[in-house]
């Protein structure tokens, strides 16, 4: 009888364990598909001339069937980065990412509503993995071109250290995300990886790149591959 409640105590103490894990594995799922639909977006999707110089992509799904909540003030999504101190290596593993805003840019698309962040430089970079930033005030931030021909030729998207965009009811285009904040989401990072880890851990690649994440890296890989060639082959 002892055994039997042993191991119903360790049970009902991992349980919880597992659930969280398979909670972040769910949204790195549901994050892959909202970017592999967003890249391959017929004739309005991100530009090769922009995602090829993209040192890290966020996507923050919007996912209601699997329970997770993005709205107005609050949104959990994915970040893969490449790796290397210059950000020019291969792409990373993912780090579980949160948002929060109570700006216009974030409201307006309300429940329902997918993001995709794109960090065009080293800067950037390192600003989202070390601490909360705020879009607009500790990291410049502009809606991004949109249609395969596109270039970010415009002031504010060839300054901007990020480009963000938005897809709400099957409607795809830039967004101003100007206003929110962008942090490491520490607690889903250390359920997904099962101990404590730190974005330069993640991105050393000192810890296992969790399989549900690998379709992810290959769907970003992939994309950023063919608009170097695109962008080799125009010249």
């Amino acid at each position: 009888m002892k055994p039997l409640i042993i191991i119903c105590m360790i049970c009902a103490v991992l349980t919880p364990i597992w659930a969280a894990g398979d909670k972040e594995k769910e949204r790195i799922q549901e994050s892959t598909n909202v970017l592999k639909d967003i890249l391959e977006a017929p004739d309005k999707g991100v530009p090769g001339s922009v995602l090829d110089g993209t040192k890290c992509v966020i996507t923050i799904p919007s996912v209601k069937k699997a329970g997770f909540i993005v709205g107005a003030s609050y949104g959990r999504g994915v970040m893969t980065c490449r790796t290397g101190d210059d950000f020019k290596g291969p792409w990373g593993g993912p780090l579980m990412m949160a948002t929060e805003s109570g700006s216009v840019g974030l409201q307006a698309g309300g429940q329902g509503t997918d993001f995709v962040i794109l960090v065009l430089n080293d800067a950037g970079a390192r600003a989202v993995m070390k601490s909360k930033v705020k879009l607009g005030a500790d990291a410049s931030v502009a809606a991004g071109p949109v249609g395969r021909t596109a270039e970010a030729s415009t002031t504010g998207s060839m300054k901007a250290q990020m480009l963000s965009y938005s897809r709400s009811r099957g409607v795809f285009g830039g967004v101003s995300l100007s206003g929110a904040s962008l942090r490491v989401d520490g607690d889903a990072n250390k359920n997904l990886y099962g101990k404590e880890v730190t974005p330069e851990q993640v991105m050393k690649g000192e810890v296992a790149v969790p399989d549900e994440a690998k379709p992810l890296i290959a769907i970003v890989t992939e994309a950023t591959e063919k608009s170097k060639e695109g962008k080799a082959a125009a010249k």
